[in-house]
């Protein structure tokens, strides 16, 4: 007599979850360059399960289960940004962005605040632009970015063309690394940013786009870039350019990344 495999709705469930996690895995290496490792730990996991659950060889089994744990560790080491990186990814996603709204009992920014800041932010991009001064600016919104605040010089200053435009002023200290405004407020000057490697970058963009697009990779900071090349005004975020900006189009696009009312048509609704 033929015999049936005992295939329940769990083990269905089962084998699409476990085929769910190995292709964002797949997608995680690819983007990071890294698929040939991956290929590597399927192949280590095959060989595993081949000789300890079929061919029943216990020593080699409690060789490769040592192995494991100790590689395990080691991945997660070897690949803490990537693995950072796809997690936040997960948690950026809209449907549990919506359920975090939810659960918020405020309004964690202030939208006249945010609108206060759009002006000046726009005068001096203006203003660096027409005299070919670069500049970058990371506009911090959900995402915490005191990690970059620490690698650039604490100022906490209330936000004004002219102390901006002083910053990037070719002559400053400062004025290579990067600018973060948190809370309405210019918290650090002369920040490191992560920079991007992506093969899709134009050629013609520099070291401050390649930054921008790093650091937008990573979070949801907006990332306005002055060229000191070109004078041309770009704007980064969700890992995607705007390139040669007009003051109105600049202004938009502040206005709609870092005002609520305008983010959530709920909210402007009422």
């Amino acid at each position: 007599m033929p015999q049936f495999i005992d295939f329940s709705l769990l083990d269905l469930i089962d084998v699409i979850l476990v085929a769910t996690i190995l292709y964002y895995l797949y997608r995680l290496m690819k983007e990071s360059r890294s698929l040939n490792v991956f290929i590597g730990i399927i192949v280590f996991v095959a060989l595993k399960l081949l000789v300890s659950e079929l061919l029943h060889m216990h020593l080699m089994g409690l060789i490769m289960d040592t192995l494991v744990s100790v590689g395990a560790l080691g991945l997660v080491v070897l690949f803490q940004e990537d693995i950072r990186k796809f997690l936040y990814n997960i948690g950026a996603n809209r449907r549990w962005m919506m359920l975090k709204r939810l659960f918020r009992n405020r309004q964690e920014t202030n939208d006249e605040d945010n609108r206060a800041i759009i002006v000046p932010l726009v005068l001096a991009c203006m203003s660096m632009s027409k005299g070919k001064v670069g500049a970058l600016i990371v506009l911090e919104r959900e995402q915490k970015l005191d990690e970059i605040c620490s690698t650039g010089e604490h100022v906490d200053a209330k936000v004004s063309q002219r102390l901006i435009e002083n910053i990037f002023f070719k002559n400053s200290p400062l004025h290579d690394g990067a600018m973060v405004i948190s809370n309405q407020r210019i918290k650090a000057a002369g920040c490191i940013l992560p920079v991007s490697h992506s093969l899709d970058i134009p050629k013609e963009l520099g070291l401050r786009h390649r930054a921008a697009m790093g650091t937008c990779q990573e979070c949801d900071a907006v990332c306005i870039i002055v060229s000191e090349e070109t004078g041309g005004i770009s704007v980064a975020i969700n890992g995607k350019f705007q390139l040669r900006l007009s003051a109105e189009k600049l202004e938009s696009i502040l206005t709609e990344y870092m005002v609520a009312t305008e983010r959530d048509p709920k909210r402007k609704a009422t």
